[in-house]
Formats: structure tokens, C-alpha cells, sequence
């Protein structure tokens, strides 16, 4: 079974502002994000994160 973060939890693993993933998220730039239906948490596949970390880490090489 994947593993879900929050937005919190890729903020910090990204180092960067929980504003700024949410930002991302609301521009269509961020890692890929659903909602659990019923609910309002937003949250993330692990390996989404990664393979946005591994995107931007090709794209800056």
C-alpha cells in the first residue's frame, strides 16, 4: 500500500513554506494531490513527491 503525506509533511520534506506547496497545488505546478472524498485534507503519494523532486532535480542539471 503507497504511502500519503499532508501538505505539511511535503513542506517540510521539501524545505520549504506550506504556503508555497499549496500555492503550487492551487497553480498546477506541485506534486500530484487528491482529496479524500468527504473530507478536506489534501493529500500526496510518496512516490508523486518523488518523481516531482526527481523532475526538478533533471530539469535544474
Amino acid at each position: 500500500m503507497p504511502t500519503f503525506l499532508t501538505t505539511a509533511e511535503v513542506a517540510e520534506l521539501l524545505r520549504t513554506p506550506t504556503e508555497t506547496v499549496r500555492y503550487w497545488r492551487h497553480v498546477g505546478k506541485g506534486p500530484k494531490s487528491f482529496k479524500v472524498p468527504g473530507g478536506r485534507r489534501v493529500l500526496y503519494a510518496r512516490e508523486d513527491v518523488e518523481e516531482f523532486i526527481a523532475e526538478a532535480r533533471g530539469a535544474s542539471a
